[in-house]
């Protein structure tokens, strides 16, 4: 499975290693390196690097890469699951799990990556369970250990470790009882010049915040499930009944989980909720014009706020003069990228951005004009239209409070123009 791994930053310092069988030389990484610098931006770089004695399958997080190397075939995707698993462990723990954070808390990470994986395969991967093993860091608690000269691990062995529901600790309690779901929805479009839909994909997830005293056997509902035929289940999800009912039947984990992840790809479901207008064009006399305007489609109602649109140039324009009616706008000379943050949008009043392109003088018009990539948000609206309609809990006598949040935002919105 997997024998090493490599912690490296966008500089490519390899500033953490952990080796569970042999030990793997750092040289190995110079394929990981070769790729990087081969690659036009960092999430170019192919997730899985074949060498002639190893597989490199890597991830990027925050700036940061997780390298695994493994010495046999292995499913590529089940160690960019584990990794991208151990990272959120990382931000669970931390809060955050930047270059930093990492070499702040070097201790408790290799204490993790010892539990995570035992002889190079996944052992403990829950939360928490690796909570009861490895107690979280503290002020309090990195000062009682450095005066005493003990560790964040404890000495006995977690009472959920052995149980048929490893991912929820036994003697759970508390004096208010409370569950939260987020439902989060993006939107990923690719939009033609003529703005006909080339492709439209929703990438959505349910994630939890449970306080729930005792066991609690929950029974969770949608309006519409059989829309959800491409979906990801936390391992605490009865399979079975969700096959045969489409209701999701599970004992929470307790805190913060990502219950189940779904993906829409059918086109007469998703209903973009942005629209961009656009005009640019370019002459012979080294200097373009640009006018363009962004609204609101098919949101319900809900307004569409942190807009942003970033607009990659061609090398030979030098400068910017432009008109904004809403928000404002930076053109950087060196990355030649120009971005536009609108903010919210006033459907009565459109945010419009318009004036001239000045181009390198004795260069031709450049030869394809900009992709506009698109950020947004959009709260309290899934725009596939998913909705919870129930959550019942079984097993215990008291009634929690139940939360349901909806929300919409970009993930790869992009406008040809």
């Amino acid at each position: 499975m997997i024998h090493s791994l490599f912690i490296i930053n966008t500089s490519g310092d390899v500033f953490m290693e952990k080796h569970w069988k042999s030990v793997i030389p750092r040289c190995v990484c110079d394929y990981f390196f070769d790729a990087q610098r081969k690659a036009n931006c960092s999430e170019d770089i192919p997730p899985v690097i074949t060498t002639p004695h190893h597989y490199l399958i890597s991830v990027l997080r925050n700036n940061v890469f997780y390298v695994a190397v493994c010495m046999t075939e292995v499913p590529p995707l089940f160690v960019i699951e584990f990794l991208h698993r151990a990272v959120d462990i990382f931000v669970d723990y931390f809060g955050e799990c930047t270059e930093t954070t990492i070499k702040e808390q070097y201790v408790v990470v290799y204490e993790l990556l010892d539990e995570l994986l035992d002889n190079g395969f996944p052992l403990a991967t829950e939360s928490n369970v690796l909570k009861e093993l490895i107690k979280p860091p503290n002020i309090l608690r990195s000062i009682a250990n450095t005066v005493t000269g003990k560790t964040n691990m404890s000495m006995t062995l977690p009472t959920s470790q052995l149980s048929n529901v490893p991912w929820r600790r036994a003697g759970v309690k508390y004096t208010t009882n409370d569950i939260l779901l987020d439902l989060t929805e993006e939107v990923d479009a690719i939009i033609d010049k003529s703005g006909a839909t080339v492709t439209a994909e929703i990438q959505g997830y349910v994630d939890c915040w449970a306080r729930l005293s005792g066991m609690p056997d929950l029974t969770l509902t949608f309006t519409n499930p059989r829309m959800l035929d491409d979906v990801s289940f936390h391992p605490c999800v009865r399979l079975r009944r969700w096959e045969d009912e489409r209701v999701l039947s599970f004992v929470p984990p307790d805190g913060n989980f990502r219950l189940l992840s779904y993906h829409i790809s059918s086109q007469s479901v998703v209903a973009l909720p942005v629209y961009v207008r656009h005009n640019i064009s370019f002459r012979d006399t080294a200097a373009g014009r640009m006018d363009i305007t962004v609204g609101p489609r098919q949101t319900m109602g809900r307004t569409v706020e942190n807009v942003k649109l970033e607009l990659p140039m061609s090398k030979s324009v030098v400068s910017c003069n432009l008109t904004v009616t809403q928000g404002k706008y930076s053109f950087d000379p060196v990355t030649r990228v120009l971005l536009w943050d609108v903010g919210r949008i006033d459907p009565t009043k459109l945010p419009n951005i318009r004036g001239n392109l000045s181009l390198v003088s004795g260069s031709p018009p450049p030869e394809c004009s900009p992709t506009i990539g698109v950020q947004f948000s959009i709260s309290q609206l899934a725009v596939s239209g998913l909705k919870v309609n129930r959550l019942d809990i079984y097993g215990e006598k008291y009634k929690p409070f139940k939360g349901v949040k909806y929300a919409t935002k970009a993930g790869k919105f992009q406008v040809r123009t």
